[in-house]
């Protein structure tokens, strides 16, 4: 959602402070609404990283700096609130998830608290006990490390929990389908039928029959049996996501993959404008315009009508997202060189001529492209196609952002600093455990040290911004925080996956605040606590920059401040959760 344009007034510099290295105090003409003193703050600002009280006005900060300094914005009906020492720092940000997806899989016949085979057995069973008949069984959530040696799970499992009636069951990531036999029945998929562009069904390599996992595209063979998404069912799920995210102390994210029509009309952005008009929209939004593979070059008028409706409606949608690759463990993630043992490489779903001259159009359109990329050889076109668009046009302040990168050719790591490409990590991902084994398998030990390289990204200047990728994984920032740092998994024993590509905590905060703040183009909105932002807070029960790293996903967010109000949890802690 686009920032409506606030007054305010920029206020004078107090006396330099001489203890500890404090934000800059300022003192307020007019009086602040709320006071927070008695605080840690942590501001996110290089130039004074810490506080100990901010004051706020109208939605935005008026005053930073002691709380000796900041007392002087109180007025008579100033609400001053002691924050007994906690830690308050800028609320976090999100560079990729897909709040549609997480909320509507959530509300299904939900996989994700599952973590075995018989645990989504069990569920998908109450999921049929409870809504009798002979209708589809539609949810998502299980996880590709459940299932080796290759990720995909076959229809065995489901037929015998129902043959009468068609279950269907998308990954957390979004790039397979499991289903039983009545649902290929109903499809008519059988062993004759090919594999559409950009898609596979998986095959008995023996028989050819389909096994009961579906890739990439050929998910849409499946389609006509769900049941059609409903505006209410778009608006519920963006509802949930905003509550969910809130609660974990986000307020931004950036929406990585929304579809819209050629006359610039979208289901979702309709959706997104009818949660804002009933003031549920309590996040900042970027939203990606999917880029159709199917279609060539000829859908950018498309494309920029729908960001410019979306525009008209209040809401921002610059950036467009090229999924450009699949996933490792299924080899439909594209390598430079072929998998461990075999032949494949994986491929492109958007040839390399074809990105690169949407990548220069989109630049001198002045909007921003964002890539999916997996594997190595993914990652390369994605540079190589902003590296062109530089060469032609300049460099312009576009912002192109890569997500995912679970690996990096060396040779391209220096490049995102050299040509001003985000990194979005999923910083949750950095870790051993059972889908980074499957993982490693297929790509081998030397590409294996080229996994989630975050710590190369930063010494070679380049920027990172985390993004959780939900609901493929936690969005909760803490637990990214701590994986950051650690390259563990939270509470995990195993050893830690690369440890020289850790971060130091103030990075990883960084690049969930500032930077995520950044590629939304809201830096100088949002992002760090600094005189005139919009008051975007979040308040933590235990000061992260005290704790151990193992331990930072014991800490519980207290509050979730949004413009200047609570949006989550109380300011004194009586409901945190």
């Amino acid at each position: 959602m686009t920032r409506t344009s606030h007054t305010f007034t920029r206020l004078a510099a107090a006396t330099a402070l001489t203890a500890l290295p404090l934000a800059a105090a300022i003192a307020a003409p007019e009086k602040a609404d709320v006071i927070l003193t008695n605080a840690r703050v942590y501001t996110v600002d290089t130039a004074h990283p810490w506080a100990e009280a901010v004051a706020i006005r109208a939605g935005r900060i008026v005053a930073v700096g002691t709380s000796k300094q900041v007392k002087k914005a109180a007025g008579k009906s100033t609400q001053i609130v002691d924050m007994g020492g906690k830690l308050v720092m800028p609320s976090f940000g999100d560079a990729h998830n897909h709040p549609v997806f997480g909320g509507m899989s959530h509300t299904g016949c939900a996989l994700h608290d599952g973590h075995s085979v018989d645990d989504y057995r069990r569920i998908i069973a109450k999921c049929i006990a409870d809504s009798p008949g002979t209708s589809v069984i539609h949810g998502g959530g299980w996880e590709d490390g459940l299932f080796p040696p290759n990720g995909v799970p076959t229809k065995g499992v489901l037929d015998a929990l129902s043959s009468t009636r068609p279950l269907i069951f998308e990954s957390t990531g979004g790039h397979s389908l499991w289903v039983n036999s009545k649902a290929l029945e109903l499809a008519g998929i059988t062993r004759d039928t090919p594999d559409p562009a950009n898609g596979q069904i998986n095959r008995d390599p023996k028989t050819g029959e389909p096994v009961g996992g579906l890739q990439e595209a050929a998910q849409g063979l499946v389609a006509k049996l769900v049941p059609a998404t409903t505006a209410q069912d778009l608006q519920d799920a963006i509802t949930y996501s905003v509550k969910h995210f809130n609660a974990l102390g986000i307020t931004s994210w950036h929406d990585a993959g929304v579809e819209w029509q050629a006359d610039g009309s979208s289901a979702v952005i309709d959706a997104y404008k009818a949660v804002a008009d009933k003031g549920a929209l309590t996040v900042d939004v970027a939203i990606d315009l999917k880029w159709k593979n199917e279609q060539g070059i000829d859908q950018l008028p498309g494309l920029i009508k729908a960001s410019e409706r979306a525009q008209s409606l209040g809401l921002t949608a610059r950036s467009v997202k090229f999924y450009i690759d699949g996933v490792i463990p299924q080899q439909t993630a594209y390598m430079l060189a072929p998998y461990e043992g075999t032949s494949e490489r994986g491929s492109t779903q958007i040839s390399a001529a074809t990105l690169a001259a949407a990548t220069a159009a989109l630049d001198k359109a002045g909007m921003q492209s964002h890539y999916h990329t997996i594997g190595d050889g993914a990652t390369r076109e994605a540079l190589d196609a902003v590296a062109a668009a530089r060469k032609a046009d300049g460099k312009s302040d576009t912002r192109p952002m890569i997500s995912h990168l679970n690996v990096i050719d060396p040779a391209d790591q220096p490049r995102f600093g050299q040509l001003g490409v985000t990194a979005i990590f999923q910083p949750l991902w950095a870790c051993n455990e059972p889908y980074m084994d499957l993982a490693k398998e297929r790509i081998g030990p030397v590409r294996s040290q080229y996994i989630y390289p975050a710590g190369n990204i930063v010494k070679f200047g380049g920027r990172l911004a985390y993004g959780a990728d939900w609901s493929v994984a936690s969005a909760d920032p803490l637990l990214g925080l701590e994986v950051a740092l650690t390259r563990v998994a939270p509470g995990g024993n195993l050893p830690p996956l690369g440890a020289e590509q850790a971060v130091s905590l103030e990075r990883a905060v960084r690049s969930y605040t500032l930077d995520v703040a950044y590629v939304n183009h809201l830096d100088k909105e949002t992002g760090s606590i600094e005189v005139g932002k919009s008051a975007d807070l979040v308040v933590l029960d235990k000061d992260i920059f005290k704790l151990k790293p193992t331990q930072i996903h014991e800490t519980k967010v207290v509050a979730t401040v949004f413009r200047g109000k609570t949006v989550y949890g109380s300011l004194d802690g009586s409901t945190a959760r």
